[in-house]
């Protein structure tokens, strides 16, 4: 199991491309449910774990008195490690699809009111190729509510510039997501000045490159968004996904609707999206 387990990490890190803290945290949930198999089953090959293995392994964890959000993090870790070996052929059927995660109350992310917004992207007013690329990315990103990961994946024919919508893929589904007139200017600018003299051949069809011209990372883009802010004043603690969270905030204030907010995120379950209601609701979501 010790191999599949590196084989998913792989996976995750040059086709998924996640954060380095995310395989990290990968990586420890399914050490360690390798191990408690290891203990309690004799090391069985991936083919040969069963559903009870797994709701043991589950039940243990909560013997054990560990956190709703430790075990939910656990399972999710799980479930996507066995999607990963049934779409690459390593076994036939799914067992992880008996788990329940536990319910976990859902803390309010922090986001950006429509000042520290305006303040972060008016700093990037520059007429470098960097700056120009800049100033695209955190509009577009702050227009459509895309994840980050979403964001450095996108090639040259995920966006539709006449009609105003990008695409975004993963496995087997799409979603297509609008863009307004203020985040186009920028892309249209950045495509027609910037992005030739950036890209390199290795780069191939990605919409944004680094400065060295192939396919940015999520570290790369978090220190972007890290030192705009800090120019910006804005003191509160930023991450990418901040921008994310400010989109869809800022969305339910104007009046959105539930179900087209999940669709946008893309959001497999709408208890997740709801989590903007609630902070709109109890004061703690800032508009």
């Amino acid at each position: 199991m010790e191999r599949e387990i590196e084989s998913f990490i792989a996976y995750l890190h040059n086709i998924k491309k996640v954060s380095p803290s995310t395989e990290i945290s990968y990586r420890r949930d399914l050490t360690k449910m390798r191990i408690y198999l290891e203990i309690t089953a004799g090391s069985p090959a991936v083919d040969e774990v069963t559903k009870e293995n797994l709701k043991r392994y589950v039940a243990y964890m909560e013997r054990r008195k560990y956190k709703a959000a430790t075990i939910s993090r656990s399972i999710a870790s799980m479930k996507a490690f066995y999607h990963f070996l049934l779409k690459s052929g390593k076994i036939e059927t799914d067992i992880s699809d008996c788990l329940k995660a536990p319910k976990v109350k859902r803390k309010v992310p922090d986001v950006l009111t429509a000042e520290e917004v305006e303040r972060l992207l008016d700093e990037i007013s520059g007429d470098s190729y960097k700056e120009i690329r800049d100033r695209a990315m955190l509009e577009l990103l702050y227009a459509t509510g895309i994840r980050v990961s979403e964001l450095i994946g996108l090639r040259l024919s995920d966006v539709n510039m006449h009609m105003g919508f990008i695409i975004c893929r993963e496995d087997d589904k799409e979603r297509m997501i609008p863009f307004d007139a203020k985040a186009r200017e920028p892309l249209q600018r950045y495509l027609r000045k910037a992005r030739d003299h950036m890209v390199t051949n290795e780069a191939g069809n990605i919409l944004f490159v680094n400065c060295k011209g192939v396919s940015m990372s999520r570290q790369g883009f978090w220190k972007i968004v890290k030192y705009y802010a800090r120019r910006a004043g804005i003191t509160k603690e930023i991450t990418p996904h901040m921008l994310r969270h400010t989109f869809a905030a800022h969305l339910m204030d104007k009046g959105a609707d539930l179900k087209s907010l999940q669709e946008m995120l893309g959001h497999a379950d709408i208890s997740t999206t709801h989590m903007y209601v609630s902070g709109k609701k109890d004061g703690t979501g800032e508009g």
